[in-house]
């Protein structure tokens, strides 16, 4: 009788175990030393990690050029935080390719010595944020939660979430966690014309968006500094390729004859992007090795 009450109670501690396994478990903070910046990540049995980035992109911001009066207000207000001064939540907008990741990952670089850290968070994992700030919120170091590409559709869960931590939350805002996030969309949401119908026109010509708008400005609006990005001139475009192809280590004179063949690579692309600008230069560096 007794073997058979131990058996059973074994057998219920297997149970027991196996179902803990697969239940989502509280996030736990990683070894901070591991990397400068790290990945959010669900398993498929529902647990949230934090998996280090064993290789960081090594930009720097000398390496980014036609954004300077961008960088200046990125740079500012990341300094700003790292000095434990007040600093914003940041929303980068505008063309492709036009350097909003590259801006982010060279400030990483560029303050990670002085205690600057990163999270990188896909939007469908946005629903954990409060999670992510809890584990890091007695840290000293200073967060950036990076959110790349940014948009939502209606009704993703990951917008509220994303609302209430930028501004509207029970809890108080964490003073060494901030959100950057970039996004083609200014207002993160997708726009209609039926959407024009719902402004409102008063005697004295002024004019309100209805609640559909108001809404979808509402998330964006809490981002408290915007920068805009722009598409590229030629000489912008050249300028960028030039810098490029130094980088690479190719001569001033070969620099000056790849203009034509820089000009040709964007035709083929119909882009004139600073990421097209690096395509060319890491292929006329391939084929024209030092």
């Amino acid at each position: 009788m007794t073997n058979s009450i131990e058996q059973l109670i074994a057998r219920a501690d297997q149970l027991i175990a196996r179902i803990e396994s697969i239940l989502p478990q509280p996030l736990t903070a990683p070894d901070w030393n591991a990397s400068p910046a790290w990945r959010y990540r669900k398993r498929s049995s529902g647990h949230g990690v934090l998996e280090p980035v064993r290789h960081v992109a090594g930009i720097r911001l000398a390496d980014l050029k036609e954004i300077e009066p961008q960088k200046e207000k990125i740079q500012r207000n990341t300094l700003q935080f790292v000095d434990g001064l007040p600093a914003n939540n940041v929303l980068l907008t505008g063309a492709r390719g036009t350097g909003k990741s590259s801006l982010i990952k060279a400030c990483l670089n560029e303050y990670a010595p002085r205690g600057l850290r990163l999270i990188e968070v896909d939007k469908e994992h946005l629903v954990d944020l409060p999670d992510i700030v809890d584990v890091v919120a007695a840290r000293p170091e200073k967060f950036i939660v990076y959110c790349d590409d940014l948009s939502f559709d209606e009704g993703e869960p990951g917008y509220k979430a994303l609302k209430s931590i930028l501004d509207g939350s029970v809890a108080a805002a964490t003073p060494n966690v901030l959100i950057y996030a970039t996004s083609n969309r200014r207002h993160l949401l997708p726009e209609y014309m039926k959407e024009n119908l719902s402004y409102k026109h008063t005697e004295d010509g002024e004019v309100h968006p209805g609640e559909v708008v108001e809404e979808k400005i509402s998330l964006s609006e809490r981002f408290g500094l915007w920068v805009s990005f722009y598409p590229f001139s030629q000489e912008e475009y050249l300028a960028i390729a030039a810098q490029w192809l130094s980088w690479f280590g190719v001569s001033a004179r070969d620099i000056e004859a790849a203009r034509p063949q820089a000009l040709v690579w964007a035709l083929e692309r119909g882009s004139r992007s600073g990421r097209v600008a690096y395509q060319f230069a890491r292929d006329y560096a391939g084929r024209r090795p030092a």
